[in-house]
């Protein structure tokens, strides 16, 4: 240790806490006090919207950490935290985690110091520091699993929405963190091995790193359902990042009420990626090249384009490959520019702005486009290509077969929207005009997008990159990917970098083990998984009666944190729920993405049996569990289970 540098007392730590804490509070005084003074409406609303999300990056929360590690170099000594807090000086008290000097805390080790002497590590309990560790990397000295705050934050209870881990970042996951903006990654990440916080804290990195390029896109979090998002929605908050979208992939696509529903054979040929084409043509179909010239009257004068003008207009538009609203448009500028230079032949001069705007929007100009290039409305061709059996065979001719075809077929003239549909209509649109698009998104649970979804969402970052989070072997959907490249094409970045994570941190050994059981009836190709937890419980117990259930959710709460009773969707809908708010009751369906402490398995043969992916539910459902996992069957395991 250098003597320059002595270490602080835990006195010393928890009075710096106090003046950062009040320093922090003097940086959001400051904000709150600036105000403008322009005039200008415009600015005053752009100052504000900044003042806001200014103050919402300096809110203090008491029982979150500001600072959770420190690093001693040999002339310089900065603690690292959640945010960046400087005193009245402006000399840094907290360097944020996300700032270049700030990685080495992550990735310095005794076999590779990167310069620093000493890392500290700090103990917290509801906000209070309680205690530290430190490493003397200098000296060869590195505690690295057995690091007893690093396991105690790894391992603690899992109450409420997901926490952050940017006291736990571990080096491999660091790496995926600071990635380059430019880099489409897809993690394939084994359970516990915190791919959805990978993802997170990417998001939050780059917001940090290249705040400037993604200033006008944003970044796009898409997740599986509304439980998950609830259930991550304040990772992001936490490290200072409040303007970020969450949503999920059928949110992106709610345009229209979802009241119908489709068979299941129906509902894989809607998101089948052979709808991409059908589409495409259903709505290009309706292009036709002119036959006649189109003489426009103004007064007693009337102007003439010709026919082989207007093909030609038509023609190279529709070979340009732009969306279908801004084709329309060219064309309409097309005969505008045609106009305008026979105006300025006739009379020497160019056309005011006002003649140009008000020829284009001439009846005869309309009439012209509606017979050539007709205005389209996703709904109504949508409904046309259900209804219209002509129109339908001509748009599927040689994609889709015939029995296939009849599965799109409606009985009636108007369409009850299925969740499919919303996906289909999307698609549409995007062939019609641009979506909004965001520099960077982060796709969780990839593994279930269909190839339909998976459009969906390339329509929204065509020029940015994307965040690939899943997990093969946990895909339950019946268009479940086989192989991240194609997930990688359908999303358009099929230069994306497939990544590895099979370490796991949170899930413990003996849970991971009986889930990897299950993984050769998968078929997929993915590596068992291996977890550093050594501890948790393990338990495969008989299932008697009611009793039995209930005597495990009371053994369940003699432990801290949360619970989850995980059955068959038919079974959880039958359970009568505890007087505990630490308890949940999770129908199979709806597992995916959660962590409990505690999970409670029941009858795990009927999640299997339930349908055709059970297996890989089934080996959902086994990996909830952070700490303790409880099996209760009267029926026999699945096979897999039993050997």
């Amino acid at each position: 240790m250098n003597d320059s540098l002595p270490r602080a007392s835990l006195s010393d730590e928890r009075s710096h806490l106090d003046d950062s804490r009040a320093a922090l509070a003097r940086m959001r005084q400051r904000t709150e006090h600036i105000t403008d003074n322009t005039g200008d409406e415009l600015a005053a609303y752009a100052l504000g919207k900044l003042k806001a999300q200014r103050l919402a990056d300096l809110a203090d929360r008491p029982d979150t950490p500001l600072f959770f590690g420190r690093l001693q170099w040999t002339t310089e000594d900065f603690h690292i935290g959640r945010r960046h807090v400087v005193d009245e000086s402006g000399t840094p008290m907290v360097l944020d985690w996300r700032a270049p000097l700030s990685r080495t805390f992550y990735q310095a080790s005794a076999r590779d110091s990167l310069g620093v002497i000493l890392r500290r590590r700090f103990g917290f309990s509801d906000g209070a520091l309680t205690g530290f560790e430190d490493e003397n990397l200098a000296a060869g000295a590195e505690l690295g699993e057995t690091s007893r705050i690093l396991a105690a934050e790894i391992e603690r209870p899992r109450v409420g929405p997901m926490r952050d881990i940017v006291a736990t970042i571990q080096p491999e996951q660091d790496d995926l963190v600071r990635a380059d903006l430019a880099r489409t990654i897809c993690v394939q990440g084994a359970p516990g091995t915190g791919k959805t916080a990978v993802g997170l804290h990417r998001a939050a990195y780059l917001l940090y790193a290249f705040g400037s390029q993604l200033k006008r896109g944003g970044a796009l979090i898409v997740g599986p359902n509304r439980a998950f998002m609830s259930y991550i929605h304040n990772v992001l908050p936490t490290l200072g990042e409040v303007d970020v979208t969450q949503t999920t992939v059928d949110d992106l696509t709610a345009t229209v009420p979802v009241r119908g529903t489709d068979s299941t054979a129906a509902q894989a040929i809607k998101h089948d990626v052979r709808m991409a084409e059908v589409l495409r043509r259903a709505v290009w179909g309706h292009v036709r090249l002119p036959e006649d010239s189109l003489m426009i009257p103004e007064g007693g004068w009337r102007w003439r384009i010709g026919t082989e003008y207007l093909r030609a207009a038509v023609a190279d538009t529709r070979d340009e490959g732009i969306p279908y609203e801004i084709g329309r448009e060219r064309v309409r500028a097309q005969i505008v520019t045609g106009l305008r230079r026979q105006a300025e032949i006739r009379s020497g001069e160019s056309p005011s702005e006002v003649w140009v705007r008000r020829m284009g929007r001439t009846k005869v100009v309309t009439a012209f486009l509606e017979s050539v290039w007709p205005k389209l409305e996703p709904k109504k061709l949508l409904a046309k290509l259900y209804t219209d059996a002509e129109f339908r065979a001509t748009a599927a001719d040689g994609v889709l077969t015939d029995d296939e075809q009849a599965l799109l077929a409606a009985t009636t003239r108007t369409v009850r929207h299925s969740v499919a549909d919303t996906v289909l209509l999307d698609e549409i649109a995007g062939l019609l005009d641009r979506h909004t698009g965001f520099g960077h998104v982060v796709i969780d649970e990839a593994q279930d997008l269909s190839p339909m979804q998976c459009r969906v969402i390339a329509r929204r970052c065509r020029h940015g990159s994307v965040t690939v989070l899943g997990d093969l072997a946990q895909g339950t959907a019946p268009w479940a990917a086989r192989d991240w490249t194609d997930t990688l094409g359908h999303l358009g970045k099929d230069d994306g970098e497939v990544v590895g994570l099979t370490t796991g941190f949170r899930v413990p050994a003996d849970v991971i083990a009986l889930a990897n059981r299950l993984l050769p009836s998968l078929d997929v190709n993915v590596p068992p998984a291996r977890s550093l937890r050594r501890d948790g419980l393990l338990e495969l117990l008989p299932l008697d009666g009611a009793d039995d259930l209930d005597a495990a959710v009371r053994a369940a709460l003699t432990y801290e944190g949360s619970v989850a009773v995980i059955a068959a969707d038919d079974r959880a809908a039958g359970l009568p729920g505890w007087d505990d708010d630490r308890v949940s009751v999770v129908p199979a369906t709806e597992a995916k993405g959660l962590e409990f402490d505690h999970v409670i398995v029941v009858e795990p043969s009927e999640i299997v049996d339930a349908e055709p992916m059970g297996l890989r539910r089934l080996y959902v459902v086994l990996t909830r569990a952070v700490s303790r996992l409880t099996v209760l069957h009267a029926k026999p395991l699945p096979g897999p289970l039993s050997d």
